[in-house]
């Protein structure tokens, strides 16, 4: 698709021109790291919101939609309301630190160099994870609408973020970012909108019944790219790649990688196993229901995304950008507004996938159900041209996102693991966008919101506690703080890198691991109040916190 190609070429090149605009500003670590705290808050917010919107939110929230149901909706909740939790708790006070980044803080509070190079540690590993499924989402997408090799757009991706974030720091993200943010809601919102007029009644409503069966709407080609086990409920007849008819009866098939069928018009959709089926009343349940344990499933993922989004490092350095704490409140506020108005439109990819594109599911490219549905729901150049602006506006997800998420990890390179400087703030872009490069390149197949969860799990059980106990308790301890993030950080990344990376236990210990907020949280919280018992406080703690809460 040369329009989609050009689109996403169109988008590149402004976010590098706009990039590079930084440059003449960044010229000490406080213009690189917080832009010397100049930006006006209505910039800050649209950023922020820019910076926020990933690929979890443009492709993942409607691919997880269309394979395992209306619960995830809950993913969008979460992402909006972890920004309360930030307006409420730590958005005035991390700001009247004066601390540039989460381990900046972590030293002003309890004097501890040794301290700000843990928290630099973590700040690593949960950038890392969340830089992943970025260039994993611009991998996919690039290769959908150019035929290019996955590999390209992940290397492409990493190349024009790290060029824009090393030349111009903090000033070039935010312009780029907020520039972002209006590509991606314009983006995504105008073909949606169309999409759901064009549909007719008929679609919509079965959109709208997911108690409704679902059938092939026209004759379609599956290729099976992984071996794959479904059911069948009725006999159905397809065609294979050789073209000889093939009978499967009702009951379980498995199928082999690079197996290709035909199914005809109005033939049953296969049922993969471990996913609900698409018609099914597990599809429609209102909470996540992946492992069988809905309730508890539901629950540990909002903690995760809404704990989470406190200690996301790149989301606390943004506060740092503005001129007050009260300024810093407002602008976390327009972001809330920001991001509720954005998640209005993930659900229309994923509800009208599900009638018209539920083969994603068996290919296993449910990621990508938000750049094909267009061209599938209106043949022709409309739909080419709808399919061309999502993927310029996915791809603006991941320049945006990754470049937040570049810059913080720049900053735990540098600022907190070594002396700070901005030719080694520059050098560690580049080699933080190196190593999550390397990272994506294996992960085509891990879904984006699995990896994202990840990063926010960590995130929730490490600077969660930090950052709430820091400002809100006195008593919190050096010893305290660090047996926590240790905790922490072991058991969550611990947990959800089992369940992804080595063959899941059954019942409910393969639900704690894939979801383990529930339980790593509190366990963190629990570990710092407990060691900070037992230990004596710094004997400055208590102006240190008069000073976070002080006008």
């Amino acid at each position: 698709m040369v329009i989609a190609v050009l689109a996403i070429g169109l988008v590149l090149l402004t976010s590098l021109v706009i990039g590079v605009y930084g440059v003449r500003a960044a010229r000490s670590t406080s213009d690189f790291l917080v832009a010397s705290r100049r930006i006006s808050p209505n910039w800050n917010a649209m950023a922020i919101a820019g910076e926020y919107l990933s690929a979890a939110s443009v492709l993942g929230l409607a691919g997880l939609l269309l394979k395992n149901g209306l619960g995830t909706m809950w993913y969008a909740v979460g992402f909006a309301a972890g920004y309360v939790a930030v307006v409420a708790l730590v958005a005035g006070p991390m700001r009247r630190s004066g601390a540039f980044t989460v381990p900046d803080f972590a030293e002003y509070r309890l004097g501890a160099p040794r301290l700000r190079k843990l928290c630099g540690c973590v700040v690593l590993v949960i950038m890392l994870l969340y830089l992943v499924p970025q260039f994993k989402g611009a991998g996919v997408v690039l290769a959908l609408v150019s035929g290019t090799p996955y590999w390209v757009g992940v290397l492409l991706a990493g190349l024009v973020v790290s060029a824009s974030i090393a030349a111009g720091g903090m000033r070039s993200a935010t312009y780029v970012q907020a520039f972002h943010y209006v590509v991606k809601l314009a983006f995504i919102a105008i073909p949606a909108v169309y999409l759901v007029v064009h549909a007719g009644p008929g679609t919509r409503a079965e959109a709208l019944n997911p108690e409704w069966g679902t059938h092939f709407p026209e004759t379609t080609p599956v290729e099976f790219t992984v071996g794959t086990r479904f059911s069948l409920d009725e006999p159905v007849t397809v065609t294979a790649s050789g073209g000889e008819r093939v009978e499967f009866a009702a009951g379980e098939h498995t199928v082999e990688a690079g197996a290709e069928y035909v199914f005809p018009e109005g033939a049953p959709i296969p049922h993969p196993a471990g996913l609900p089926e698409l018609g099914s009343e597990r599809w429609s349940s209102p909470l996540l229901d992946v492992g069988g344990y809905p309730l508890f499933e539901t629950w540990s993922t909002l903690l995760a995304i809404t704990l989470g989004c406190m200690g996301l490092p790149h989301v606390i350095m943004r506060f740092h950008t503005s001129p007050t704490a009260r300024t810093a409140r407002r602008v976390a506020v327009g972001v809330i507004a920001l991001l509720g108005l954005f998640y209005l439109f993930p659900t229309v990819y994923g509800l009208l996938g599900r009638v018209l594109t539920p083969h994603l599911v068996l290919l296993q490219g449910t990621d990508t159900v938000a750049v094909v549905l267009p061209a599938q729901a209106v043949p022709g150049s409309v739909g080419t041209v709808l399919t061309a602006l999502v993927a310029a506006g996915a791809f603006g997800a991941f320049l945006s996102t990754s470049s937040g998420l570049l810059l913080a990890l720049a900053g735990g390179l540098s600022h907190d693991l070594f002396q700070g400087s901005v030719p080694r703030l520059r050098l560690a872009v580049a080699v933080g966008a190196c190593v999550a490069v390397l990272l994506a390149l294996p992960a085509q197949l891990i879904d984006i919101n699995v990896l994202v969860v990840w990063a926010f799990t960590v995130a929730a059980s490490t600077f969660c506690p930090l950052l709430v106990l820091g400002i809100w308790w006195r008593r919190l301890t050096l010893a305290g703080a660090a047996s926590g993030l240790v905790v922490g950080a072991v058991t969550a990344t611990g947990a959800v890198g089992w369940s992804i990376l080595l063959p899941p236990p059954a019942g409910w210990l393969a639900v704690l691991l894939a979801q383990p907020a529930a339980w790593t949280i509190p366990l963190a919280f629990g570990t710092m109040v407990l060691v900070s018992r037992l230990t004596r406080p710094p004997d400055w703690a208590e102006h240190a916190v008069l000073r976070l809460h002080s006008p």
